[in-house]
């Protein structure tokens, strides 16, 4: 089923993930003169496609729900992710295309906001199975023009991964073999499929970055009774999925102080700290985290939540925190790796504590930023660094040269290998997101203290809206 999606407020198709983003989208709008009509549109999800197509898992025919959903055009391709869960709905989805939207808005990457799902769970169904519902979905998706390089671009989302992205890449070449951009109708492939360096880890390491920015505030800082910089912060994690792994790497590797991680099974707790590496060995080895050699276990792993810290970064799901445990959140500072983690109920508590969040639709936005990144790496068919590499490094030797006839004084051999090495494209990918992760913090920061907004949230949602705003008006579509 096909249809453009309307938005009535008060349905029961809306229930409070989506309503969650509506309430946040409403309070940032009271810092924005702009025509009602207008608002609406951005607002609402342009168009949202479910479908149900019959697959034969073992001896059985089961029926398989999918979606995709278009939440804006005000900027093409759309882009965003596809997750494979029990839990996934149509709610679901049209929330997480919304924040997609906002989310590339923030971060100055010119995509609209969109999201796929599958209903099944990937973990109690064969590889050949899995295969079979991927390249059915993205056939579906073809049939409806609701994926290619210019129109709509998946990637990896919950349950999905590079292996996913390729049967998707694979499907849309035999259908559409014509297409010489056809690389770029997903990201998150394997290099080897023309996927980009980095984009495993960028999600994690984009959550690095804006809260590393935002402990560089003294003012901030001094306002929540912190010191400045990283280094010897207490942090705690909910996830180790691939989002909160690589984020506890960045911060431990970085001088902080990873007490406790949590898991769907539990958490584990040591005050002094925990080696993220040896944690992530006992998990591949055991599978779970528990019992932990050097840790304690707590059994309710909300429970985790709660325990005295510096930092708390949810990187699991949404609406983790909320009215009934928002009173009780120790930190000061908090990090939304996930998408929705806390319910507006939850925000004004916080917000009257003095906790500063650090809201989703910017500090997760590192993965669509190194897609984007992956994307047009695709559409101009050349490795990221290929054709400057050499020439840097040639550059470089001959300034070398200059420094040492010059200076009558030889640089050592290990210092040559620093100064010399041209950018990789893994140096390049990271070196972008981290300009944007930084440049879209110090946005945000200086929109919330021009406007006098209370919180980071309310000020991303107004930068996001206005960013959007500005595109349609330059359309022409609204004059």
């Amino acid at each position: 089923m096909l249809k453009k999606h309307q938005k009535k407020t008060g349905t029961s198709s809306y229930s409070s993930f989506f309503n969650c983003i509506e309430k946040n989208f409403d309070k940032a709008t009271k810092f924005i003169s702009i025509e009602k009509g207008l608002l609406e549109q951005i607002k609402a999800c342009n168009a949202v496609y479910r479908v149900h197509f019959p697959i034969k898992l073992g001896k059985e025919i089961k029926v398989i729900e999918s979606y995709r959903v278009q939440h804006s055009h005000h900027k093409l391709p759309c882009k965003g992710g596809i997750r494979y869960s029990t839990k996934v709905n149509q709610d679901e989805i049209m929330t997480l295309a919304a924040l997609m939207t906002y989310k590339c808005a923030i971060v100055d990457v010119p995509f609209g906001g969109a999201k796929g799902g599958i209903k099944i769970d990937p973990q109690t169904i064969s590889i050949e199975e899995i295969e079979k519902i991927t390249r059915r979905y993205t056939s579906e998706l073809i049939k409806k023009n609701f994926i290619g390089p210019g129109i709509d671009v998946p990637a990896p989302d919950y349950g999905t991964g590079e292996r996913e992205m390729s049967w998707i890449l694979d499907t849309f070449l035999s259908i559409k073999p014509e297409d010489v951009d056809a690389l770029a109708c997903v990201t998150g492939k394997p290099i080897s499929q023309g996927g980009v360096r980095g984009r495993k880890e960028a999600t994690g390491l984009g959550v690095f970055y804006g809260i590393r920015e935002l402990c560089k505030m003294k003012k901030d800082m001094s306002s929540i009774g912190l010191n400045v910089g990283l280094v010897g912060k207490k942090i705690i994690i909910q996830g180790l999925g691939n989002v909160g792994y690589y984020a506890a790497s960045f911060f431990y590797q970085a001088g902080a102080i990873i007490v406790a991680l949590a898991e769907r099974e539990g958490a584990i707790y040591n005050e002094k700290g925990l080696d993220v590496s040896e944690v992530i060995l006992h998990l591949k080895n055991t599978g779970s985290i528990l019992n932990f050699p050097k840790a304690k276990n707590i059994e309710n792993t909300e429970k985790a939540l709660e325990l005295e810290c510096d930092i708390l970064i949810p990187a699991a799901l949404e609406n983790v925190i909320n009215k009934n445990n928002a009173d009780k959140i120790k930190a000061k500072i908090i990090g939304e790796a996930a998408n929705g983690p806390i319910t507006p109920e939850a925000d004004e508590i916080l917000e009257k504590k003095g906790v500063i969040i650090i809201p989703d639709i910017y500090l997760n936005a590192g993965g669509v930023t190194v897609s984007y990144f992956e994307w047009l790496k695709n559409l101009s068919h050349v490795r990221h660094g290929r054709m400057e590499k050499r020439f840097n490094e040639n550059m470089n030797s001959e300034l070398l040269q200059v420094m040492e006839t010059t200076c009558k004084k030889k640089i050592s051999p290990d210092d040559k290998k620093i100064i010399l090495r041209g950018p990789r494209e893994i140096d390049l990918v990271r070196s972008g997101l981290e300009d944007t992760m930084i440049s879209g913090f110090h946005t945000i920061r200086d929109l919330k203290i021009s406007l006098k907004i209370q919180n980071m949230r309310t000020a991303a949602f107004v930068l996001a809206i206005n960013k959007i705003v500005d595109s349609y008006e330059k359309l022409g579509i609204f004059p």
